[in-house]
């Protein structure tokens, strides 16, 4: 396992311990299919589907070469799991609440050797 996969790996169930003690209730982690991937699908207290991307970098300083981790998540990569998001919506109709639909939310996280810092934006497209 490369050092980035265990960094992947980390950011992920640190973001779902995160998530689960927000009250959110995780129902798939790294959902893969051909056109894209979905880091974690959860529901959130109200009983929105929510789809979220992880994205983690460490550092001594609380960051790689001067790299936060929202900037890792490019228009590119945003466009792609947002359809792909829309596809496993499309297709898995009975898991959205009608009155809440779903969103996309981003969780970013600074991991040091001392603790994590993790920014939770919703909604973010």
């Amino acid at each position: 396992m490369t050092y980035k996969s265990q960094l992947g790996k980390f950011g992920e169930n640190t973001a779902c311990q995160h998530l689960i003690k927000k009250g959110y209730k995780i129902l798939e982690r790294n959902f893969r299919k051909p056109w894209g991937e979905l880091d974690i699908i959860a529901k959130a207290p109200d009983k929105t589907l929510v789809f979220i991307e992880v994205k983690a970098v460490s550092g001594v300083n609380g960051n790689l070469n001067g790299i936060q981790p929202e900037e890792q998540l490019t228009k590119t990569k945003l466009r792609k799991f947002r359809r792909t998001a829309s596809l496993y919506a499309g297709h898995l109709p009975e898991k959205i609440d009608d009155e809440k639909g779903w969103r996309i939310d981003l969780l970013a996280l600074t991991i040091t050797p001392k603790d994590c810092l993790i920014n939770h934006y919703e909604n973010i497209c």
